[in-house]
């Protein structure tokens, strides 16, 4: 539906420009004018929504404009993330327009990209490395507000590469886009004055850091295991760089090395229960404070949080668990109690993180800064106090 009339969409597109001035996402002239240059439509020509159809099944069902235009134009100018692609290998189709499976492409929401491009902090003439073109919907705005000559974008997947230039060409604009895993950095000796990423990443590869001139500024989400969030670093001459979460927050797909599927993860069976016993800390605890959560991950760098499902009683539980099989759960209803396997500290680490934050104050997570050395050691710490964690 690429050849909508701009005029049709203009409407929804002030709107939501207004939506995101109010709403403090837009900060600046600059990218007002570049958000409302570019119209999103034409990078979302169709999505996936979540739905449990009348089987009770949850499934992404494939929309686009050709049932209901306005409902298609809506979604494109909603301040929200559409899922765009899923995982072929997760992928099964229930119905003639309706999947199972994970996602593994989307146009992020369009506050937390203003968030992230204003965090960004671009002047005229940077040089910028978009990680993760996706549907190139955030490479548009670049290119609005730099000129498509200092833009540079990549992705793993060579199909929506293609896609992305034929899109871009319908705006008039050609930055420079290459396929491949950014993770091993850009396929040019180019450095840049501004990196951003739309994927996840469980630290800042190295060649980020190499392509990123000293002063240049990396934005990109980085992802703890229990939680992450979105950080700004600085890089200075010796390869260290130095921030902070950002207040805008947000998460990201994770990176990956193929093209359209994710690897599977192995895991080791779980250690047996080992005992039952009452919590200071609750299931909803965890679920209802991400800035905890964050604390969480920097005590725990090498635990995850999963959702838990009874197989007799159907009961649901947050449940983490360390790579050597010890795991700690605590029912998302009924008593303020966890069961564990293994050693006991697991779930004594969170309590007592939780006794900290709410000592402190419960700090938000932009109080909490970033640095990864040029050794590759990386640290979060708690900016009032500078207490740190290794990560």
């Amino acid at each position: 539906m690429s050849d909508t009339p701009l005029a049709d969409a203009r409407p929804r597109l002030a709107a939501l420009v207004d939506g995101l001035r109010a709403s403090g996402a837009i900060r600046t002239p600059e990218w007002q004018k570049a958000f409302a240059e570019i119209p999103r439509h034409v990078f979302v020509p169709e999505w996936y929504s979540q739905e449990t159809n009348e089987k009770g099944i949850t499934v992404w069902r494939l929309r686009d404009g050709a049932d209901d235009r306005n409902a298609w134009l809506d979604a494109s100018y909603g301040d929200q993330t559409l899922v765009t692609a899923l995982d072929p290998a997760t992928a099964e189709q229930v119905d003639d327009h309706a999947w199972t499976g994970i996602p593994t492409s989307s146009s992020t929401m369009p506050g937390l990209i203003a968030g992230m491009l204003e965090d960004l902090n671009v002047t005229d003439g940077d040089r910028v490395w978009d990680v993760g073109t996706g549907t190139a919907y955030l490479t548009a705005l670049l290119c609005a507000r730099l000129g498509a000559h200092l833009v540079h974008s990549t992705d793993v997947a060579p199909d929506l590469v293609d896609t992305a230039r034929q899109r871009l060409a319908q705006l008039g604009h050609k930055p420079r886009l290459a396929a491949g895993d950014a993770r091993d950095g850009y396929p040019a000796d180019i450095t840049f004055d501004r990196i951003i990423a739309t994927c996840s990443v469980p630290a800042i590869p190295p060649a980020w850091i190499e392509q990123t001139r000293p002063g240049g500024i990396i934005l990109t989400d980085i992802a703890l295991g229990i939680e992450g969030g979105v950080v700004r670093l600085a890089v200075d001459g010796d390869q260290n760089a130095t921030g902070h979460f950002t207040a805008s927050g947000g998460r990201f797909m994770a990176a990956r090395g193929d093209a359209h599927t994710y690897p599977r993860t192995h895991r080791p069976p779980k250690a047996p229960i080992t005992h039952t016993r009452p919590t200071t800390v609750t299931a909803a605890d965890i679920r209802q404070h991400y800035p905890f959560r964050l604390l969480l991950a920097a005590h725990l760098p090498t635990a995850e949080l999963v959702y838990h499902l009874d197989d007799d009683s159907g009961a649901m539980a947050i449940q983490l668990q360390q790579p050597d099989g010890t795991w700690a759960r605590a029912p998302l209803s009924g008593p303020r109690t966890v069961t564990y396997g293994g050693s006991p500290e697991l779930w004594q680490q969170v309590e007592d993180a939780w006794n900290w934050w709410n000592v402190e104050g419960r700090p938000t997570h932009d109080q909490f800064g970033y640095r990864r050395d040029a050794d590759g050691i990386a640290h979060a710490w708690h900016i009032p106090t500078g207490r740190r964690w290794t990560l």
